[in-house]
């Protein structure tokens, strides 16, 4: 085993490291959700915080982790007696993104349950990770059955393993900690919440500390086990205080004031539910125990509220997380004061009132729990309501000069508030990632059949084996009442449910948009449509066209607010090069079919159907269209064209795809116009007018 990185030796990342410790010293925190971009060493944090934990006493030969003392009762390599106890280093255990549901949870032995009568289960990622830590790397990435399964685990602090009436259940409290690139894509809402607190990590911009980065990542990569001798000092007596605190933490009062203030900082920040609340009283008291008092501070309060509530304030995946640090020192200013006694009846200003500079009731101090934000280097991404005051998101704001200074382009524009859209779903049943969009083979879902199991079987369909196993019962001898199962009977059950799809926006950007209000409800049925894609768990790409050529935007991708930033700071202006834009997005898409194969596409073209510049620009968007419906692409035109004259270009577009064509008011979910969830319904139709 390779000697891990002293966590001592780790370079600033304050943040980071404070998070981790607490959860060391009290794992009912929650767990650490580490955001950040590549090459911030937040694997290596993580890897090297095991090191730091106590050894674990548990009883020998569990292959569950039991505690000698309260061994769990339902331990399926119980009864446990009280004798046999033993220690261990406390565990570290990685969930690899395309890991099977099997590999986490653990796998039965169905043959044997079905012929025996006996419970042979393997355990799984869960139970190794038992009173110890589960991490996940890049957990934004993983799949939704997968997320499903360690929601349920993280609730109930258990496993539970049910397949056709064999059930197993085994204890499983881990501590949760997960990193992600939010380039790559969002988590869902209900694992965000899961996380008790989160931190964002970014590269250093002092010359001096990259250095030190530097000179410490070469020392260890020379001589691992030296320098990490060189940090045992340090990490012994980071463990101790860990130890310490740990021991500390049972006596840590949490009084009504600091109760007060952590429910009113909730409340001001308008979190979801009473997760946040619980969450910032646990951070609370691990920080005092921390730093060793028995009393929970204001302070502590305000450090709890900076790891644990940002990413909980998230309205739509599109809001940068982060909290207001004047508004959470007004808040817990005002919360103080209504606990403040009032002597002989007359109530005395706070001190330092009629000093402007106070900072509120803990001085003007920097926050030591404060995800860095935006940093002085950080670029700004143009998104919607990244501010928390409502009032922000509502101003008008100045439209964005268009690049390059062009006199025929138009000043970008704000996108208009987004709606809940129909559903658009590709035809057909396919067999690509794991979402929620179109129609798939997938391991979880309804059952439609059963076939041969190939390699290991994951989902017994018992109705079909029984019923292979029938006719052979009196040949193999039968006497009793259980039935002679053997391999060449089992059937494993297909299943169907839903996949998440490729969805390629194609964007007219020419001066046919340019209309500013008109611009404004294009871009804001765009955002609507990735809103869906990201509900959905889909890649998106981009594609835009306006004057002579057209331009991958933003490459396909699962980072839904990435395309929305470029897509709010779009410019509009010039010709329509129709054709062009089809042919890039066909080139995308050949692309993309060589990486990724089995994820179907969904092709959105968002035009008002005009196509102008060079030779002949209708038949030659026309060509580039019948691309498409020769691929059989699923497609579908949001017609953007407007006034009271309309020349039906987009129903035609939509023709030459193969596919349909709505219009915006069409495309809300609350729309009374129809909208058929294929979007190929039209195809078959279309065909054969062509034919004829």
């Amino acid at each position: 085993m390779s000697t891990p990185y002293p966590f001592t030796a780790l370079v600033g990342q304050d943040d980071l490291r404070l998070a981790l410790l607490l959860n060391a010293v009290s794992p009912a925190v929650g767990g650490v959700l580490v955001r950040g971009e590549k090459g911030t060493a937040k694997s290596t944090a993580v890897r090297a915080l095991s090191a730091l934990l106590p050894e674990v006493p548990v009883v020998a030969g569990c292959r569950f982790s039991c505690d000698p003392v309260a061994p769990d009762p339902n331990c399926p390599d119980g009864p446990h007696d009280s004798g046999g106890a033993t220690a261990r280093p406390a565990r570290m255990v990685e969930l690899p993104v395309g890991a099977s549901e099997d590999r986490l949870v653990g796998a039965l032995d169905i043959e044997r349950a079905l012929a025996e009568g006996v419970k042979a289960f393997e355990p799984g990622l869960l139970a190794d990770a038992h009173r110890g830590i589960l991490y996940v790397d890049e957990v934004n990435l993983l799949h939704d059955h997968l997320v499903d399964l360690l929601l349920d685990a993280a609730a109930m602090g258990a496993s539970y393993v049910e397949r056709e009436g064999v059930s197993v259940r085994h204890a499983a409290r881990f501590l949760l900690v997960g990193t992600m690139n939010p380039e790559e894509g969002e988590l869902r809402p209900q694992l965000l919440d899961r996380f008790g607190l989160t931190v964002e990590v970014a590269a250093s911009r002092e010359t001096d500390q990259r250095v030190e980065v530097v000179r410490r990542r070469l020392a260890y990569d020379d001589d691992p086990e030296g320098f990490a001798g060189r940090w045992a000092k340090d990490e012994a007596a980071l463990r101790e205080r860990v130890v310490a605190a740990r021991a500390l933490l049972p006596r840590v009062t949490l009084g009504d004031g600091a109760l007060r203030q952590i429910a009113a900082t909730c409340a001001a920040f308008e979190v979801d539910g009473m997760r946040a609340d619980i969450v910032m009283a646990r951070t609370a008291t691990a920080l005092a125990a921390w730093a060793g008092r028995t009393d929970v501070e204001s302070e502590d309060v305000r450090q709890a509220a900076l790891l644990a509530l940002p990413h909980r304030r998230r309205r739509n995946p599109f809001d940068a997380p982060g909290l207001d640090e004047d508004k959470l020192d007004e808040t817990l200013e005002e919360a103080r004061e209504d606990e403040a006694p009032e002597p002989d009846g007359t109530p005395e200003p706070p001190e330092g009132d009629d000093d402007p500079d106070g900072g509120g009731p803990d001085g003007g101090g920097p926050g030591g729990g404060q995800p860095p934000a935006d940093g002085p280097d950080s670029p700004e991404l143009p998104s919607q309501n990244q501010g928390p005051e409502a009032e922000e998101a509502s101003a008008p704001q100045e439209p964005v000069p268009a690049p390059g200074g062009a006199s025929n382009e138009q000043q970008a524009v704000r996108a208009a508030e987004p709606f809940r859209t129909k559903m658009l779903s590709v035809p057909g049943i396919g067999e690509g990632a794991a979402g929620r969009r179109s129609r798939a083979r997938t391991e979880h879902g309804r059952t439609t059949g059963s076939r041969r199991p190939r390699g290991a079987l994951t989902k017994l369909h018992l109705a079909a084996t029984v019923q292979a196993a029938a006719p052979h019962q009196k040949a193999r001898g039968r006497s009793g009442a259980g039935l002679v199962v053997r391999r060449d009977d089992l059937r494993q059950a297909t299943r169907e449910g839903r996949e998440g799809n490729l969805v390629l926006f194609v964007v007219d950007a020419s001066g046919s948009m340019a209309a500013r209000q008109r611009m404004s409800a294009v871009k804001g049925a765009v955002l609507s449509l990735l809103l869906d894609a990201y509900q959905r768990r889909d890649k998106v790409g981009l594609v835009t066209f306006r004057g002579k050529d057209a331009e991958v935007a933003l490459p396909p991708t699962s980072s839904v607010d990435a395309a929305a930033a470029r897509l709010e700071s779009l410019p509009t202006g010039g010709r329509t090069p129709l054709a062009a834009g089809l042919l890039k997005a066909h080139d995308v898409l050949r692309i993309e079919r060589l990486r990724d194969a089995a994820r179907r596409p969904l092709v959105v073209v968002v035009t008002d159907g005009r196509a102008t510049g060079g030779v002949e620009p209708v038949a030659r968007a026309g060509r580039a269209a019948r691309l498409f419906a020769a691929e059989g692409v699923a497609c579908v035109v949001v017609d953007c064209e407007s006034g009271y004259v309309r020349l039906g270009l987009a129903g035609q577009l939509a023709g030459e795809l193969g596919g349909t064509a709505v219009t915006l008011d069409e495309l809300r979910a609350d729309s009374i116009a129809g909208l058929v969830k294929d979007v190929q319904g039209t195809r078959a139709g279309s065909t054969s007018r062509r034919a004829a």
